[in-house]
């Protein structure tokens, strides 16, 4: 799986356990970009969530990890990432505490979450998808309304808030993990969550035959880097290294390890 980009972008990368930054004092990367530690880009995730920010041999890994290792290799700086509920990314209570200096979590840039932070320019088109299982025969949202289903999401997530918004009460789990133990458990019947997620748990032979994927939810979704607002420094350093992957090749190389073949339009 790992190709050469990707086993790169993934050297120095740790995760720190708890809110800390370390106590090393702030410091300045290159270009006077400020930082909460000095020689580390820190960042705030939320862990599990594959295949943008999960653990695998003992390193954290991942299609943002991996975008945001080339904006603290321009730093000359290490990232350093830190394990953080999800629900404060949309206050962006640890970049105001000054304990990271982003988030990159999978977040969908909204109108609402841009009150509280500013983002990079998108980097990820995204859509939701329906997984089911193969027993509840459910294909679509509606079979869930039809046939009285319990459908879950994960907490906090533009997923939740769309089944909300379809008329669901659906079952809120912490974690991506939680909501496909939830699915695997029968605490649920189908779930509405990002569709990369959702490919990489079809990967699993296992999983593959035991649910089945649904309809596709396009919902606009495009993902985003947050600072704390008026961070214009860090958000320039981000969004060119986004745009410079984007020329050279190397963000088709590492959406191709860790989600699959890249879209045209993406490219």
């Amino acid at each position: 799986m790992r190709a050469a980009a990707g086993a790169a972008a993934a050297a120095g990368v740790f995760l720190a356990a708890g809110c800390s930054s370390g106590g090393a004092g702030k410091g300045e990367a290159a270009g006077g970009v400020p930082v909460v530690e000095k020689g580390k880009l820190t960042t705030c995730t939320h862990l599990p969530y594959p295949p943008f920010q999960f653990e695998q041999d003992g390193k954290v890994v991942g299609f943002d990890v991996a975008l945001i290792d080339l904006v603290a290799k321009n730093l000359k700086v290490e990232q350093k990432i830190l394990d953080t509920p999800f629900e404060n990314f949309k206050t962006g209570a640890f970049l105001n505490s000054g304990e990271c200096d982003l988030a990159a979590a999978g977040m969908t840039i909204t109108d609402e979450r841009k009150k509280n932070v500013d983002f990079s320019i998108p980097y990820f088109d995204a859509t939701q998808a329906l997984l089911a299982t193969k027993k509840s025969g459910i294909t679509s949202l509606a079979d869930v309304k039809a046939k009285n289903k319990k459908l879950g999401a994960q907490a906090e997530t533009t997923g939740e808030s769309y089944a909300k918004a379809q008329g669901f009460n659906p079952v809120a789990f912490e974690s991506s993990d939680a909501v496909l133990n939830g699915l695997r458990t029968g605490q649920v019947d189908a779930v509405v969550i990002d569709y990369p997620v959702v490919q990489g748990w079809l990967k699993d032979q296992k999983n593959a035959g035991e649910f089945a994927l649904g309809q596709s939810i396009d919902t606009g979704e495009q993902y985003g880097f947050s600072v704390k607002k008026g961070n214009t420094a860090l958000r320039a350093a981000i969004d060119k290294a986004i745009t410079d992957a984007k020329a050279d090749g190397t963000y088709k190389k590492i959406y191709e390890q860790w989600i699959g073949p890249l879209p045209q339009a993406a490219s």
